[in-house]
Order: structure tokens, then sequence, then C-alpha cells
């Protein structure tokens, strides 16, 4: 999970080393040679996918810590807030919002498989998806935390989230302090995809 043996957190493998890209390719062959799909619409829906990001939670925040007419409508109702920033977060799936807090810090995780909401965040990362972060972050989420270079105070509760097919959460981050003044894009900068989980907080500005 961490740095500690188990590769960096941030590190994403390349799409053409997945043992499944081969088999993504011959299934596109075959819905090209049906006539169910052309390579150009299979390519779109890839490009499509590939443009949904941590990003664009990284957004959703900024515009939070900014905004508190919006803070409370993303923590209220989180695909109304994805439409109002023109994030397309339709379908059956919904998605909730948690906030950090001085007196709670959130933690997500899907012990059963890797639900994650990849609409808004697009793919999770591959120790999101491992037997033993989805095992250990529910045991012990403060040492997992710590493994990701964030130390909790003993005093501070965690409140571990269980993500499923029906529920995806997401975590809204507390702002950094040294921060004001500072434009909605520049504070999006501060915000990275493990933020989002909960396995890190936002980086100060002067360390971005």
């Amino acid at each position: 999970m961490g740095e500690n043996g188990h590769g960096h957190p941030h590190e994403e493998p390349k799409q053409e080393r997945s043992p499944w890209a081969a088999r993504i390719r011959a299934v596109e062959e075959l819905l090209a040679e049906k006539g169910l799909l052309t390579h150009g619409e299979v390519e779109a829906q890839v490009r499509y996918m590939e443009a949904r990001s941590y990003e664009n939670g990284a957004r959703l925040v900024a515009r939070a810590w900014t905004d508190p007419g919006f803070k409370a409508l993303l923590l209220e109702d989180t695909k109304a807030a994805c439409s109002e920033l023109g994030i397309d977060a339709s379908g059956s799936v919904e998605f909730v919002t948690v906030e950090n807090t001085p007196e709670v810090h959130n933690l997500i995780v899907c012990t059963l498989c890797s639900c994650y909401p990849r609409a808004i965040l697009g793919r999770p990362p591959d120790w999101y998806k491992s037997p033993a972060y989805r095992s250990r972050a529910v045991a012990e989420p403060r040492a997992v935390m710590r493994e990701f270079g964030l130390e909790i105070p003993a005093d501070l509760p965690v409140a571990v989230h269980d993500s499923s097919a029906d529920v995806r959460y997401l975590v809204l981050p507390m702002r950094p302090r040294g921060t004001q003044g500072m434009s909605e894009e520049e504070l999006a900068e501060l915000v990275t995809r493990d933020c989002l989980i909960g396995t890190a907080v936002p980086r100060e500005p002067a360390r971005v």
C-alpha cells in the first residue's frame, strides 16, 4: 500500500502493461466484427472514461472551500453539485460526500471488491483494490494511514466508510491554513487523489 514494500501509493501501472490489455483488444475487435460498435465508438468511450479523474474531485473540493452554499449542496446532494460544475455523475449509483472536521477524519474503503466513485474520480489506484487495504482499513485504519505518511492524532476519531455497489463515498478534506486569497484553481492543486479517499490531507501552499 504505502512506500514500505508496497510501492508508491501514487504509482499507476501503464495500460500497456496490464495482463488484461490483450483481452480488452480482443473484445474490441469482436464488437467491431459483429457490427455492434465501430473502433471509433470504442475509442470515443475510452477517451470519455479517461477524462474522468481525481481532478474532478479536486474541483469540487476547491469550490466547496470557497462557496458555503456549494459546500452545503455537495454534502446534501453530491450528484447535483457535480452537475453544477459540469461533471457527469448520472446513473443509478449514489454518491455521498463526507466531511473531514476537527472532530472526525474519514477514510473510504470497499471491503467486498473495489467500489469507487469512478464517475467522479476516474480509475481507483491499485492499492485501493488490494486485499490488504480492503481488510486492514477497517481493522486498523490509523496504521494504514500511517503507512501513507499520514499521522492522525490519537484523540481524533476515524470514521471508515464502506462503499458498495449502490453507494460510493468521497472525502471533503479540510482546507489548509494559509490559503486565504488563493483562487479555486490554485486550491484545487493542493488536493491529491489520496485526499479524496482519506489516506492523505491537502498539501500546504509552500509545498506545491
